[in-house]
């Protein structure tokens, strides 16, 4: 490739320059690693702030008023966002998903959606686009983020009790502004809506059945809760084993109180397993990343808020994106979405991550000594 004139990244992660490939792995056709897992879904972080402290994954005690975030100049722009989107997609990517820290906090997110919303498949479909939320501002964006094109939505909820969530989420917001956030996407048309409870033994685990219960009583065929492992994200969690509730006991207690039966997946890759209340009364879905990782299938690729590709939740290098959307080559040309599609194409083609397997038969090693990926800096 010659020298490059390449803009200094942030160097709180590690990431490698792409290399460029002269031929190969031309848009149009599907991509696939190493283990033969297609490339088909995006997830793109578009803040690292957030307005909850939530302590497994942003605690107060680090990221506190003095912590420093991304500056604005650091963040992809919503054309380089969508430029980088479109690429993915022509190697067949079909899902976006949007995520931060807090995506809501993204001045004029509305923006960004509709630009993305525009985007088709190679055979001319729309794009499945969809966001996570800790809900805190879904009340008075609703209405707007359906109308620049979102499709659905995904609350983080951790308890129904407002004393244990306020606690949860440690800034003493209620529970009741994000219920009527949840309220507010149903009258838009973000439905189906998911409800993520990220399930912490001894902390909220008493708030599974109650969560359940008024969802199916009050939310109706709309809305699906899903119960999450409490995983080993990052390096600031302080996370233990001892604190992870395994699904199986989370779907035993809600056998238990409302009979379940088991579902198929929906969909290839998809992370959650699935349950039916045997009553009619909707479905529920549990994500055992820690006690059944579901690394086989896994097809998602995850993009940083400043343009760093990782192909994992749990990797500690990514790929330096921006260096090749905003940097020069030895000409001064700026490089073209042939050459940045080539590099893309590469990079998962070699990709073999399997962290949570490795995890599982204790065989995952910590490496170099890099410190993992915050949750924060690449979503959920």
């Amino acid at each position: 490739m010659g020298e490059n004139v390449i803009p200094l990244a942030d160097l709180r992660y590690a990431a490698a320059l792409p290399r460029i490939p002269e031929t190969g792995f031309d848009t149009g056709g599907l991509l696939a690693d190493r283990l033969g897992r297609p490339l088909r879904d995006l997830r793109i972080s578009v803040t690292d702030r957030c307005n909850f402290r939530c302590s497994y994954c942003m605690p107060k005690d680090v990221f506190d008023s003095q912590y420093k975030f991304l500056p604005q100049s650091s963040l992809l722009s919503f054309e380089e966002i969508t430029r980088t989107a479109r690429l993915f997609v022509a190697h067949g990517v079909v899902k976006l998903r949007l995520t931060g820290g807090e995506p809501l906090l993204r001045k004029h997110i509305e923006v960004l959606i509709a630009q993305l919303a525009a985007l088709r498949t190679p055979e001319g479909q729309a794009l499945d686009i969809t966001l996570t939320t800790n809900g805190s501002l879904l009340e008075r964006k609703a209405a707007a983020l359906r109308e620049a094109g979102l499709q659905r939505v995904t609350v983080s909820l951790d308890a129904l009790d407002d004393g244990i969530f306020r606690a949860m989420n440690d800034v003493d917001f209620p529970v009741a502004d994000v219920l009527r956030g949840i309220d507010a996407a149903l009258k838009a048309g973000l439905a189906p809506i998911k409800i993520n409870m990220v399930v912490k033994r001894g902390t909220n685990d008493q708030e599974i059945v109650p969560l359940a219960r008024h969802v199916r009583e009050h939310c109706g065929p709309g809305v699906v809760l899903r119960f999450i492992e409490y995983m080993d994200v990052g390096a600031t969690n302080g996370w233990r084993m001892n604190e992870v509730l395994p699904s199986a006991q989370v779907v035993q207690q809600l056998h238990e109180a409302f009979p379940l039966e088991a579902l198929e997946a929906s969909a290839p890759g998809e992370t959650a397993q699935r349950w039916r209340y045997r009553d009619g009364g909707g479905e529920i879905g549990v994500i055992s990343s820690v006690t059944q990782a579901f690394c086989g299938d896994c097809n998602r690729a995850r993009l940083s808020t400043e343009g760093k590709l990782f192909l994992c939740l749990f990797a500690s290098r990514g790929h330096d994106l921006r260096a090749l959307l905003r940097g020069t080559q030895a000409d001064g040309s700026p490089y073209s979405d042939e050459q940045i599609a080539r590099a893309i194409g590469l990079i998962w083609s070699e990709r073999e991550d399997r962290y949570s397997q490795l995890r599982g038969a204790q065989a995952a090693e910590p490496g170099s000594g890099e410190r993992r990926v915050e949750m924060h800096y690449i979503g959920g």
